[in-house]
């Protein structure tokens, strides 16, 4: 199994009336700024564990898992159980975090996918909270238009009612095992000794000794809500750090919507961010944080420090 170089602590802080879950390495550094790590859809703050693990120097990191990922609650304890997950809170849980572990600085935001969607949308936001982004193929989504707004809303009551009669549900595996190998499935470039560490991250043992996707099943229904281009676009224009697009060779909105939204329409749409470049890591697809995390962590220096 992968042996971790760099050992995080675990802290819980109260987010939002949420017991939030966060990775930590390192101590905060006078004058230095933090890294904070956000996690894309259906992962975990552990994800990021192989990049800390190539990272010449030693920095003050913080990764929280998301509202219903890892150990981070869904819903405040005694209330019904949760059946939504809204992006905007993504945003306003990173606020939170922010005052929470660095309340007069800025900070160096990095995302993934999902988190790196809510890492532009932050920085738009609240521009004078971030030093530097990197956004780690978080390309938004394709544009809607008014007209699919009664289908959307009609697909998702109709999930809803799915999950409600619990047939929506996250797989179980019967051993880690079987979860390291669901996860080489799905990534074929993750080498054995890596997966088999992170389905232990990715998934715990229940009580019944079946091994459960640290994943709330909610996260798995569409959203109601059109993806607005245009304001996207008004967000971006307010970013005033820096910002390195990092793609992936093996990767891209090209392949995931079939023409509906395209690789050279992101890069159009980085226009609109006054102090962006885009830079590729070769050899690597979506999860290039686990494919490339030496050739990765370099490029995270080399920009943020």
């Amino acid at each position: 199994m992968y042996q971790v170089k760099r050992q995080p602590r675990s802290e819980y802080p109260s987010i939002r009336n949420l017991r939030y879950h966060a990775l930590v390495w390192g101590q905060p550094q006078e004058g230095q700024a933090p890294w904070v790590l956000v996690h894309g859809w259906m992962d975990v703050a552990a994800s990021y564990q192989f990049v800390v693990d190539a990272l010449a120097q030693n920095h003050y990191l913080i990764a929280p898992d998301w509202r219903g990922y890892g150990q981070s609650q869904a819903g405040p304890e005694g209330e019904p159980q949760v059946d939504s997950f809204w992006f905007a809170d993504y945003l306003a849980d990173l606020d939170f975090v922010l005052d929470h572990y660095a309340p007069h600085q800025q900070v160096n935001l990095v995302g993934h996918s999902m988190g790196g969607n809510v890492a532009m949308l932050y920085a738009g936001v609240r521009p004078e909270r971030i030093r530097r982004l990197i956004n780690l193929e978080g390309f938004g989504m394709p544009a809607t238009v008014p007209a699919m707004a009664p289908g959307r809303y009609a697909k998702w009551m109709d999930e809803l009612k799915k999950f409600h009669a619990n047939a929506v549900s996250l797989q179980s595996y019967d051993s880690a095992d079987s979860v390291a190998r669901r996860l080489m499935k799905t990534n074929p470039r993750l080498a054995p000794d890596k997966a088999a560490w992170l389905a232990r991250q990715w998934a715990r043992e229940s009580s019944s000794g079946a091994w459960e996707i640290q994943g709330h099943a909610a996260h798995k229904l569409s959203t109601p809500l059109l993806y607005r281009v245009e304001e996207v676009l008004a967000i971006y224009q307010r970013i005033s750090a820096p910002v390195l697009a990092v793609e992936a060779s093996d990767s891209g909105p090209d392949q995931w919507w079939k023409g509906a939204y395209t690789l050279a329409q992101y890069h159009e749409r980085l226009q609109s961010v006054p102090n962006a470049r885009v830079a590729r890591i070769d050899n690597a697809g979506h999860m290039l944080h686990h494919d490339q995390p030496e050739a990765l962590a370099a490029l995270m220096e080399g920009f943020l420090e």
